[in-house]
């Protein structure tokens, strides 16, 4: 609670949970393949040890790496062109300082992590929509 008795809204209270993974090495191709059957517009990219880090893989960057590069999506492997390390944001933390963080990172979403495991997403939208900012 905060002083005014405002209860405080953490970002496991506004992510959306769970979250589709995908390996490094698959193809691009295959990213797309996932993304559009799970109907998502990014996926997790999996850490290929425990002292590895995560990786995000967005459409921008499959039409970045891929079709405004004019290379077959066959060719391409997702550690090609994902996005590496990530930003993540602790379950607990309070909204305001993800979304300050989201901001001032210059990014759309992030991964929310709770004792090492990836538990949901949070996005600058959810943040929005979500609470009661506004």
């Amino acid at each position: 609670m905060t002083s005014d008795s405002t209860p405080i809204i953490r970002a496991r209270d506004v992510m959306r949970p769970g979250i589709v993974s995908i390996d490094g090495m698959a193809t691009a191709k295959e990213a797309a393949e996932k993304m559009r059957k799970e109907n998502v517009a990014y996926m997790l990219v999996e850490k290929r040890n425990p002292d590895d880090a995560w990786g995000i893989l967005a459409v921008r960057d499959l039409i970045k790496g891929v079709t405004i590069a004019g290379r077959p999506s066959t060719d391409v492997n997702v550690y090609e062109i994902m996005t590496k390390p990530i930003i993540t944001v602790p379950a607990d933390m309070n909204t305001r300082y993800v979304a300050r963080l989201i901001f001032q990172a210059g990014i759309g979403r992030a991964p929310v992590e709770d004792a090492g495991q990836i538990v949901g997403m949070v996005s600058l939208y959810s943040l929005v929509l979500d609470n009661e900012f506004f």
